[in-house]
């Protein structure tokens, strides 16, 4: 099967493309520049999301369109936007599809997307669902919980500091819960998604089998380094909510109001997708262990 892909050189871009091409699949990628980096039988095609002129006609030919393209953090100075991102970009990837006559159509959203989201992040990924709901394509959503792997931000920023000292700030009481799902393993729901035809019409919400609160995986993370659990300083949550308003406009502070909003409302499901994709999640702890213990 040809399949378009638009988001395909990032984090989750990456390990997908392995995942499908071990399958048999011909990839066709939407890239800002020339990747060299990509194995040579990528197709890449030079163009914007957010310019739907520069990629429609390569949408053409292809079986099925994947959408990976999402961001964490707005910079609007930049045009790095939720609105344009995940709504518009959303937007031109449906039209794509539908004036190139492809039914199939993947969406990458996130776990905690919800029509009454507080978090404009949530918010424009749901309006972004709402958008493909209505498509007329024969979609599948996935909303990963955090995703974690040997390139991650996340993890890896938690090791970087503590590498740094064995202190550790923590927001609030630190008892929010994450489920954190590895890289490969929604790369592969995304791909056995796409070849099961029971999942057209559904949504997914993707975790791992490791509940673990932000304490909890703070000391995992320290493990997985050889490290001592590191020492905890609690900061308010009220005065969190003072500072992180005024100082998120600086893109060196490493929290805005959106983030601060998704760690503390946890970011958990209840694994009914291994019925559907009938497989077990890697482990957490391993999986930490094999690129941080380096």
């Amino acid at each position: 099967m040809k399949i378009f892909i638009a988001g395909g050189t990032g984090f989750v871009g990456g390990h997908l493309v392995d995942e499908l091409l071990q399958r048999g699949h011909q990839l066709r990628l939407l890239v800002h520049s020339r990747n060299s980096k990509l194995p040579d039988r990528v197709e890449q095609v030079e163009g914007d999301v957010t310019c739907p002129e520069s990629f429609t006609e390569a949408v053409t030919g292809c079986a099925a369109v994947i959408n990976l393209v999402g961001i964490i953090r707005e910079f609007p100075s930049r045009g790095i936007t939720f609105e344009r991102l995940h709504v518009q970009a959303t937007a031109n990837m449906l039209a794509a599809a539908n004036q190139a006559g492809v039914k199939r159509y993947l969406q990458m959203s996130a776990l905690g997307t919800r029509p009454e989201a507080i978090s404009r992040y949530h918010a424009t990924k749901f309006r972004a669902e709402e958008l493909v709901r209505t498509s007329g394509l024969d979609c599948t959503i996935l909303r990963p919980s955090l995703i974690y792997g040997p390139k991650d931000a996340f993890i890896n920023m938690l090791a970087g500091q503590l590498r740094l000292a064995p202190v550790m700030p923590v927001i609030g009481s630190g008892a929010y819960r994450l489920q954190p799902i590895h890289a490969s393993d929604v790369a592969r729901c995304f791909a056995l998604a796409l070849e099961q035809t029971e999942t057209i019409g559904r949504c997914y919400e993707l975790c791992g089998n490791d509940r673990l609160s932000y304490l909890e995986l703070l000391d995992a993370v320290a493990s997985a380094m050889s490290r001592p659990a590191p020492f905890k300083v609690h900061v308010p949550l009220a005065l969190m909510k003072m500072v992180v308003p005024v100082m998120q406009c600086v893109p060196q502070f490493p929290i805005t109001m959106d983030q601060l909003q998704m760690l503390i409302e946890e970011n958990i499901c209840d694994g009914c997708w291994k019925t559907v994709f009938r497989f077990e999640p890697r482990d957490f702890r391993t999986a930490i262990r094999e690129y941080l213990g380096r």
